[in-house]
């Protein structure tokens, strides 16, 4: 299988160790070329995954099986563009981009190719293990929450530089943080309606939201959402307020709670799980037809509910 990863920082290192891990699950070898804007030596076990690396538009090759878009947001839309008529395949790093301005249709993507857009907290044992609880109980309404501080969130990075802190890259915690919007709409489906209210409301030195809170409307419930980047104490938490008490999914320590008399469930997965699953699953949908249940066109819609639009 031929593989070209546009952009290899943290996320796009991540998903090509756990490609090459599980590559032999599925019984395939890889050829894997690594399409880069910077010469940087990249670390040596990273290197050696890699067959070539290519610095020029006109060196890439025509024959890619999958493109990996894991390079900063702003550049998705070009860099899907550039590789669409190179590529059977694409997974696209989340969010699909950073502003609902683009037209996806302009794209030449083929018909019967798989654009699968991540959404790794979907493949937590938490979200899991809450989809299917939740067929079986009567929700009244649902409080999540999303908070950590933006300068522990790369050791020894300052954190005014990284995209993140700049809105015109795509960062601010309305569309960072989509992941939120994302394990919702798969628990509850889209809402009726929403309204959000953000902005930058703390010491941060940057220019994107660091505050976004949502109330969404559905038939019969109501659901809302705080986004920061300022929270002292990470806390990563979803409280659905029931007939017979409240149920917390906590996706920091890995545990769902009750306060109606059932006992605690706690999972001991590590976080690269969540990723591996996911990988599995995109490795299903080009393989085997799986139904891509995150394609292109739904990334959109949940990037227009992150921006407030239904």
């Amino acid at each position: 299988m031929k593989i070209c990863f546009v952009g290899i920082g943290s996320i796009g290192k991540r998903h090509l160790k756990n490609l090459t891990s599980i590559s032999k699950e599925f019984d395939f070898k890889l050829e894997i070329h690594a399409f880069r804007n910077s010469d940087r030596e990249l670390e040596s076990e990273v290197k050696v995954l890699i067959d070539k690396q290519i610095f020029e538009k006109k060196d890439l090759h025509d024959n890619y099986d999958v493109v990996f878009i894991t390079n900063p947001t702003s550049l998705h839309y070009t860099s899907i563009d550039l590789l669409a008529t190179k590529t059977k395949h694409m997974f696209i790093e989340k969010p699909i981009f950073e502003d609902i301005t683009y037209d996806i249709d302009s794209l030449t993507l083929r018909n019967n190719g798989i654009y699968y857009v991540a959404a790794p907290l979907r493949y937590t044992e938490v979200i899991q293990h809450l989809k299917e609880l939740l067929k079986e109980e009567k929700i009244y309404s649902v409080r999540t929450i999303c908070s950590s501080y933006l300068p522990d969130w790369r050791l020894g990075v300052d954190y005014r530089k990284v995209y993140s802190a700049k809105k015109g890259q795509g960062g601010g915690v309305s569309i960072d943080l989509i992941h939120e919007w994302d394990y919702l709409t798969y628990l509850f489906g889209f809402p009726q309606k929403v309204f959000n209210l953000y902005g930058q409301f703390s010491h941060l030195e940057i220019d994107s939201e660091d505050l976004s809170i949502y109330i969404a409307k559905y038939r019969d419930r109501l659901i809302e959402l705080h986004l920061d980047y300022f929270g002292r104490i990470p806390k990563r938490e979803i409280e659905i307020y029931t007939e017979t008490g409240t149920i917390t999914g906590n996706l920091i320590d890995n545990e769902i709670l009750f306060t109606d008399g059932r006992e605690k469930i706690k999972f001991h997965g590590d976080r690269n799980e969540m990723y591996i699953k996911e990988m599995r699953n995109f490795l299903d949908c080009i393989l085997n037809n799986k139904e891509n249940e995150n394609n292109i066109y739904h990334a959109y819609k949940m990037l227009k509910l992150a921006k407030g639009i239904i």
